[in-house]
């Protein structure tokens, strides 16, 4: 097994198994495939998708950087951003469990798994795709919400039970959201949201929050 092909890749965040066989300059494919399998068994690579692998020395090496997962996300489906749980989470929004790494995509909701993780994409409409920054990674372009546009999202695709349009109902309380985190932009931001998405539930559950944790 050449080790020293390897090389040539264990400073990149992930390589597809054409680009592989090109920068090694292997000509016939079914060497290139049987080096990949070599080396996953050996536990040299991991494979995130189908033809898309990463060095275990890169990973190794980046796992804890703060981006990397949301690197790889955006890796694994181009047109998506990093939203709802695990943004909630980082901000201390949600504090019970820990969630996969969950993104927005305007394509259909899906579930990959793999060897760094579980990956959540949840659909929602191309006229909602928005409220996220850019930011890059080791030459990866990955979009992230904001703290109110993780909100929307969660709250958007949340199932809320119908007691909640109860003067006395406290919506934050029932999913043990901590929204005191929320500054005044934040809370202008999400109602900006709300007033552009025209939903009725969302409408409703913004006047809910004001009447019990957001209270002028």
């Amino acid at each position: 097994m050449n080790k020293d092909i390897l090389r040539l890749f264990e400073t990149m965040p992930y390589f597809t198994i054409e680009g592989f066989r090109q920068a090694a300059g292997i000509d016939k494919p079914y060497y290139g495939r049987v080096l990949m399998h070599r080396w996953l068994k050996a536990g040299h690579i991991l494979q995130l998708r189908r033809g898309m692998y990463m060095t275990r020395s890169f990973y190794l090496q980046h796992r804890n950087d703060i981006p990397f997962s949301e690197a790889v996300s955006a890796v694994l489906l181009p047109q998506s951003y990093i939203s709802l749980e695990f943004i909630l989470q980082r901000y201390n929004i949600l504090t019970d469990v820990t969630y996969p790494v969950t993104c927005i995509t305007p394509r259909n909701t899906r579930r990959i798994a793999n060897p760094l993780g579980t990956f959540w994409y949840r659909h929602i409409q191309p006229d909602l795709y928005h409220g996220f920054t850019i930011a890059e990674y080791f030459g990866i372009r990955f979009a992230e919400a904001s703290i109110a546009k993780a909100l929307f999202d969660f709250l958007h695709l949340h199932p809320i039970p119908p007691a909640f349009r109860s003067p006395r109902f406290n919506l934050a309380e029932e999913l043990r959201l901590n929204l005191d985190e929320f500054s005044a932009a934040d809370r202008a931001e999400f109602a900006g949201y709300v007033e552009e998405s025209k939903k009725r539930k969302m409408i409703q559950i913004h006047e809910n929050f004001r009447r019990t944790v957001w209270r002028p």
